[in-house]
């Protein structure tokens, strides 16, 4: 029986069906047809789930270091290890070669190395590249460290940023210094240790296939496919004694390239080249002082003097050759300002070779000044500063002479009789350096008169009159 819901106000009437049907039987009909529904897509889920995922091929990241070891390079892998780690790939191959480098620089990147939670191969490749001084470390650190046919490692022992020979107990320091550093995780490694150590107390170099008969490197191969392919399926040990296995078949080598900045940094990181920036900087800087107001001498000098020396601030700088740098520039603008003969612009150009030579505290030959370089930049630049510091200063100490001052002493030709004023000077004209000027002399002139400029009032020249014996001056009035 139907209720009336109009009946009690109290109760709220149930929702109207959203199907009306028009008997109990064909709902109970849809009722079950919605159960096989829902049991169908729940059977067809659980399938799904327990089919297995395809597997993507393993990602491996590239990274080529064809250059001096320097904050740029150390900086160029930091960056590589934070991207393979962000996108889980699962290894970073590094490309070495290398001279060597900066210390400093090389216990940074050996650091990010050894603390990466990506496993890092370090191949000295292709086959020609070495892996001198601070690339031998490098390639020691290495999870996996491999070389090509044809290339080299070695050769870490130790010296002084300035390329000198230091003394017995330096010298005995800064091999401990190193051997315990190449100690320290190369044994952890599975790589002789004690052999790794004569490379930085006795220079010893290994060809590839020496450093793999010695288990210095882990294996060799001729190509990234090659390597790649034997690295499938090792287990390597890192740092924290965890195992790994290497799972590299078939993987996607992307390589990282750098980026705009880098390469400029790069460039910069050149001695050379921050040398000529500070010396062209200089002369252009200088032009702009000596003739006010050009302004594009003086903005481009500006900018190349601030890259030249943000680009020293890239490499090691001898601070002796900073004081001889001041000394040569105090020297030649003393030369400038007393007689020597030369003495002092000599002493200030022998500073400047020396100070240009040394700027630079160069480990090895590929970081240090070219002499050749250095030589020719101190010479042009000592020359033309002593040049153009005399013409300054002379310029300086000569009268500017314009208009009449600048007739004073010159001879000239009175062109009229000039006859008494009641001041008791007579005024006329007359003809000096092709212009005819206003002049008054304290005697009376006869035309074509030879009279001399003994100075002004105003425009007004004052004359006298030249002895006879004065060389022949005429106005001719055509």
């Amino acid at each position: 029986m139907p209720v009336n819901w109009s009946n009690c106000p109290n109760i709220p009437p149930p929702p109207p069906l959203l199907f009306p049907f028009s008997s109990t039987k064909r709902l109970l009909r849809y009722r079950n047809l919605q159960y096989f529904l829902l049991i169908l897509l729940l059977a067809l889920a659980k399938a799904a789930s327990a089919q297995p995922a395809p597997q993507s091929a393993p990602l491996v990241y590239r990274l080529e270091i064809r250059d001096t070891i320097q904050p740029i390079s150390a900086a160029r892998l930091d960056r590589a290890l934070a991207q393979a780690s962000r996108d889980h790939a699962a290894a970073l191959l590094v490309e070495l070669d290398t001279p060597g480098g900066l210390l400093d620089s090389t216990r940074h990147m050996v650091g990010a190395i050894l603390t990466s939670p990506v496993p890092v191969i370090v191949s000295i490749a292709p086959a020609g590249a070495r892996a001198g001084s601070a690339g031998f470390f490098i390639l020691e650190a290495a999870d996996i460290a491999a070389m090509a046919p044809g290339t080299n490692a070695g050769a870490a022992h130790p010296v002084l940023a300035s390329g000198s020979v230091p003394d017995e107990t330096m010298k005995m320091k800064m091999e401990n210094d190193a051997a315990a550093f190449l100690r320290s995780y190369s044994s952890s490694r599975g790589r002789n240790a004690t052999l790794a150590e004569e490379a930085v107390r006795n220079s010893k170099s290994f060809s590839a296939d020496e450093a793999l008969a010695q288990h210095l490197i882990d294996l060799t191969a001729a190509s990234e496919s090659q390597l790649l392919a034997a690295i499938d399926g090792k287990t390597i040990t890192r740092t924290d004694k965890s195992t790994l296995t290497m799972r590299l078949a078939n993987a996607q080598l992307v390589t990282i390239e750098p980026t705009v900045r880098e390469r400029l940094l790069s460039l910069l990181a050149d001695p050379n080249l921050a040398l000529l920036l500070l010396v062209a900087g200089a002369l252009l800087v200088y032009l702009e002082f000596n003739t006010p107001g050009t302004i594009v001498p003086g903005a481009l000098g500006t900018v190349l003097v601030l890259l030249g020396v943000f680009s020293l601030n890239l490499l090691p700088i001898r601070h002796t050759a900073i004081l001889l740098l001041i000394a040569a520039a105090v020297l030649i603008i003393l030369e400038v300002k007393f007689t020597s003969h030369g003495a002092l612009a000599l002493a200030g150009i022998t500073c400047l070779v020396f100070g240009t030579l040394t700027l630079v505290d160069a480990p090895i030959p590929e970081m240090a000044v070219h002499p050749w370089l250095a030589v020719s930049l101190a010479l042009a630049f000592g020359g033309i500063s002593v040049v153009l510091l005399r013409l300054a200063i002379r310029a300086k100490r000569n009268k500017s002479l314009i208009g009449p001052a600048a007739l004073v002493g010159s001879a000239a030709v009175a062109m009229e009789d000039i006859s008494a004023l009641p001041t008791g000077h007579v005024l006329g004209h007359i003809l000096v350096q092709g212009e005819i000027w206003q002049a008054t002399s304290p005697v009376p002139l006869p035309a074509q008169a030879k009279v001399k400029v003994t100075g002004h009032q105003g425009d007004t020249l004052q004359v006298e009159l030249l002895p006879a014996n004065h060389s022949e001056l005429k106005y001719n009035p055509s």
